[in-house]
């Protein structure tokens, strides 16, 4: 595309806004690391779980929009990690960070289609629907991710 629409201009921004909420970035900053696996009474996520399930599901959908052919993941098991602790010490920012480059992709992604094109390999989904899917997703977790450092007495950043 030679220029961008509005509706691409806008579903960019819906991806890294922070207009209406805390955007991603705001919410998982500073989270000290004693504090990334703690699951506080009647919690059923810690923050690295918060953190790894966005990630695995926005590189997902960003899969599913790019492959020519999409053997979609086990759920939950693949979207999920059992362990609430970060399996390493660099695990942390090395999800943020993938998180950051695979959210650049679709952004990339959404500014070379037609994002009312449907998918190939599936027709019934547009890349307008698979946007929405990560914005809306990634913002009802983030709202978890800050309600969960309140609890953890973490909040604000």
């Amino acid at each position: 595309m030679d220029t961008e629409s509005e509706l691409t201009l806008r579903l960019k921004d819906v991806l890294t806004w922070h207009s209406a909420h805390v955007d991603l970035e705001r919410a998982v900053r500073g989270v000290p690391p004693d504090h990334r696996g703690r699951r506080p009474d009647g919690c059923p996520h810690s923050l690295w779980q918060l953190l790894e399930h966005i990630r695995l599901a926005q590189a997902d959908i960003l899969k599913y929009c790019t492959s020519d052919v999409y053997e979609p993941p086990t759920w939950p098991d693949d979207y999920w990690p059992l362990d609430p602790h970060p399996p390493t010490a660099e695990a942390w920012q090395q999800s943020v960070q993938a998180l950051l480059a695979d959210r650049a992709g679709l952004i990339e992604l959404i500014e070379e289609v037609d994002v009312e094109d449907h998918l190939l390999h599936a027709p019934e989904h547009t890349y307008l629907r698979e946007t929405l899917l990560v914005a809306d997703h990634t913002a009802y977790h983030v709202g978890q991710i800050v309600l969960l450092r309140r609890i953890l007495g973490i909040w604000p950043a």
